[in-house]
């Protein structure tokens, strides 16, 4: 005799979406602010052309949807830690993950960039003051994390020469990001003593991170030649390797067409010239790195 089987039921669908948002929120991990870095990226690059009011207008577009982006894997990260924090922390031993932690003050970089470009019209100084205190906190986050990642990698992580690859760069390289965005803001800043914390504290974030990644970078093309070509997974990493010289150039393009001005209006005009031409000369020695470097992508 054959009987039906009603041991079954169907699950509401109430039950279902509330199960998978508990596995958005308990799987979250931080590589998903990449996407918001890469998008803004892409925002801040199309409103170099505000002659071109399409290219200009997308640019802005995708900066007001780059900041609903990095709100809510804020929140979602954030929710992560309070619901799940003991398999949140697990990420601070996991060798390729924690890198991206350098991902989202990038990705903030990118935010407050976009509202010296595309806030100011709107906004006026309003956007002036929200770019302000978005850099300190960005400043914090890539020192912070710039410090913490390495020290993990030190003490709890396991690595070898074999494994490396470009993602080692993400934490580091979030200091000279940071350092770009201060040369941007210096000429937006109304307050003299407030632009010359933020010229000096850009050199300090430049400093911090430009020559870690010119040594990771040297370690990477050693690492080509003992153990060849990463593997097919991580092979779209390989560009990063052109992230910290590009951003070391345009770093130090960005603050000296800036410092002479800031530090002639604090009386250190002998020093303008000095600081501001070696400013010039290291940018143009990472440009050339950036020529250089290119067609070996580690």
């Amino acid at each position: 005799m054959t009987t039906l089987d009603t041991s079954s039921r169907s699950v509401p669908r109430t039950t279902i979406q509330s199960k998978t948002s508990r596995n958005i929120i308990r799987q979250f991990t931080p590589n998903w602010f990449a996407a918001t870095m890469g998008t803004g990226i892409v925002s801040v690059a199309l409103g170099q052309f505000p002659e071109h009011l399409m290219i200009f207008t997308a640019g802005e577009a995708l900066w007001a949807l780059n900041i609903v982006f990095f709100s809510a894997c804020s929140v979602i990260y954030a929710v992560r830690w309070l619901a799940y924090p003991h398999e949140a922390k697990l990420v601070f031993e996991h060798p390729v993950m924690s890198m991206f932690f350098g991902c989202i003050p990038m990705g903030l970089a990118t935010i407050l960039n976009g509202f010296l470009i595309f806030g100011i019209p709107h906004f006026g100084n309003a956007a002036i003051a929200i770019a302000s205190g978005l850099w300190w906190i960005d400043v914090a986050l890539a020192v912070g994390l710039g410090l913490a990642v390495p020290f993990l990698m030190f003490t709890r992580q396991s690595h070898s020469m074999e494994q490396m690859t470009s993602v080692w760069l993400l934490p580091v390289v979030a200091a000279e990001v940071a350092a770009v965005s201060g040369g941007l803001l210096l000429p937006h800043i109304a307050d003299t003593p407030s632009q010359l914390t933020v010229l000096l504290a850009s050199y300090v974030l430049w400093a911090l991170s430009v020559p870690l990644a010119m040594g990771i970078l040297v370690v990477l093309f050693l690492r080509l030649i003992l153990h060849k070509l990463p593997t097919a997974s991580m092979a779209a990493s390989s560009w990063l390797a052109l992230g910290p010289i590009g951003t070391g150039a345009l770093g130090m393009f960005v603050l000296s067409a800036n410092a002479t001005d800031v530090l002639t209006e604090h009386g250190l005009g002998l020093l303008a010239n000095a600081i501001s031409g070696a400013s010039l000369l290291a940018g143009i020695l990472c440009g050339d790195m950036v020529c250089g470097g290119s067609p070996w992508p580690p």
